[in-house]
């Protein structure tokens, strides 16, 4: 099942963020650093006050006890664990829900001078996959990315370029929450991003969204979401 779940999870409140590693949290009336597992800016969600959920780590040679997992943002959890979209849609894939037939499945796969989530072979289909998880929210509309990615854009250039070796190409976003009505890129935070993920479509290349199920110690890949790309 493409779920994950974490297993000592804790309330907290959210007081500040020194820096993009640590967040400082108000857990039971005790003020702990909270290692951030996101880097992006996540202003809109990490306001002093938020209420959030963290991970206790068993591990005691940790400097850091807790993880910061995800966020109450009104009435909507939305989980913030970067490493989680790629987890999901891996038993996404080995669960046979993303393509039929599906028999090799090679995660951080080299194309030239990028390095894709996943690469995958499915009889005589072989395709580059890559996962980009999506926290920022507005009006019911899922947009990525928060913050200007030149990253992103380097790989949607490098998947365009695998269509013309015979590969297929996807970009899959991971919508950390749900009860989203679309997709959208951010061309008010970063226009480059949206052009180039229009224009790598229009060459072939496959772009998805799902959104997820969010509970308190859980995430979960749900359903299809449509995609405009403005």
């Amino acid at each position: 099942m493409a779920l994950i779940v974490y297993n000592n999870i804790m309330e907290g409140i959210f007081l500040s963020r020194p820096n993009r590693f640590i967040a400082e949290i108000n857990i039971g009336g005790n003020i702990a650093p909270c290692h951030v597992k996101n880097t992006g800016r996540c202003k809109e969600l990490l306001a002093p006050g938020a209420k959030v959920l963290v991970n206790k780590s068993l591990n005691p040679n940790r400097a850091t006890k807790y993880d910061l997992i995800s966020v109450w943002k009104g009435r909507r959890l939305i989980n913030m664990d970067s490493q989680a979209p790629n987890i999901i849609f891996g038993e996404f894939l080995r669960d046979g829900k993303f393509i039929d037939g599906l028999n090799f499945i090679k995660p951080e796969a080299k194309y030239n001078n990028s390095r894709f989530d996943f690469y995958i072979e499915a009889g005589k289909r072989k395709a580059f996959i890559e996962v980009k998880g999506v926290t920022l929210e507005e009006n019911n509309v899922a947009i990525f990315p928060d913050a200007p990615t030149e990253r992103g854009i380097k790989h949607l250039n490098e998947l365009a370029a695998c269509l013309l070796e015979g590969y297929e190409a996807y970009v899959v976003f991971i919508i950390q929450m749900e009860g989203i009505g679309y997709f959208i890129p951010n061309n008010r935070t970063h226009a480059e991003f949206g052009r180039t993920l229009k224009t790598s479509a229009s060459a072939g290349v496959t772009a998805l969204a799902y959104d997820c199920i969010v509970t308190e110690n859980s995430l979960l890949v749900n359903k299809s979401i449509p995609i405009k790309l403005l």
